[in-house]
């Protein structure tokens, strides 16, 4: 993988005599003009360059990226002043109308090409796995965690254990005492924070199935996964949080939710129903 500080063109450049003759048609196409495939899917390069997706991820790879969204990473920060990536697309004299629309559009943008690169036969085994599963944990951090602690709010509704944890300590805990009966569903935009795979590790060697849920599908942490789970979103800007990618694994969890309720319809309806006499009775 090249070390930041190395600029990406100079690399591609150099790359091109090993690359072959579909490889180069991508290089030329990016080294015309790098900035216009910052907006484009792997779906839009693979049409305007006459190739494959899988030929698009293997050049991406060749040059020392994971896939096209790290080699728009790079290409981001080689093209941009640390000013003009700031503001790369949401201009400081937006109004506040402006600057809703371009990242409300962009939110819509990233649901849509994650419904073109969701696998949906792991989909299906996730859902399988999560209907067998007696306990259910989750691990996640920073803006992860916030995802992990919406699934278990949302799933205790089907009945059975399940809990969040963002602590690195009650992970590897909780990895050491789950089972092959199990689950745990792990939440990364990254995929490549050590603490999670190290506690991923830990539930792999207890056989425990293994659910990723990340934007990155040559990540770590997809590689020592049973199922993965790949969600990008388009960012406003390739310097900020995941606030697009965030919302889209967000959106992934509601398609495992919806595919569990529907599999688990009988006790799900009687749980809502119990939940719902609960709350009511702390309303005025």
């Amino acid at each position: 993988m090249p070390h930041q500080s190395i600029l990406c063109l100079p690399v591609l450049k150099s790359a091109y005599p090993d690359l072959t003759k579909s490889e180069r048609r991508i290089a030329d196409y990016v080294l015309e003009d790098p900035k216009n495939i910052l907006h484009q899917t792997i779906s839009d390069l693979a049409a305007q360059t006459k190739s494959s997706e899988i030929t698009i991820s293997r050049f991406c790879k060749k040059i020392g990226y994971s896939g096209l969204q790290g080699l728009k990473i790079a290409l981001a920060g080689e093209i941009f002043t640390p000013e003009k990536s700031i503001y790369q697309e949401v201009d400081p004299t937006d109004s506040y109308e402006d600057m809703a629309k371009k990242i409300f559009y962009k939110i819509n943008e990233g649901l849509q090409d994650t419904l073109k690169l969701l696998d949906f036969s792991e989909v299906k085994k996730a859902i399988d796995i999560l209907d067998k599963a007696k306990r259910i944990d989750i691990y996640g951090f920073g803006t992860s965690a916030a995802i992990c602690l919406d699934i278990e709010n949302r799933f205790i509704r089907f009945g059975m254990p399940v809990h969040a944890f963002s602590d690195c300590h009650m992970q590897i805990t909780s990895a050491n005492f789950l089972t092959k009966n199990d689950a745990v569903i792990a939440v990364s935009h990254t995929g490549s924070t050590i603490d999670l795979l190290e506690s991923v590790k830990a539930a792999n060697e207890n056989n425990v199935p293994v659910i990723a849920i990340t934007s990155y599908s040559h990540s770590p942490l997809a590689k020592i996964s049973d199922v993965v789970l790949h969600g990008m979103g388009r960012e406003v800007n390739y310097r900020t949080e995941s606030m697009s990618s965030r919302l889209v694994h967000l959106a992934i969890i509601d398609l495992l939710y919806t595919g569990l309720a529907i599999k688990k319809s009988d006790k799900f309806i009687d749980n809502i129903e119990k939940m719902r006499n609960a709350i009511a009775k702390h309303r005025v």
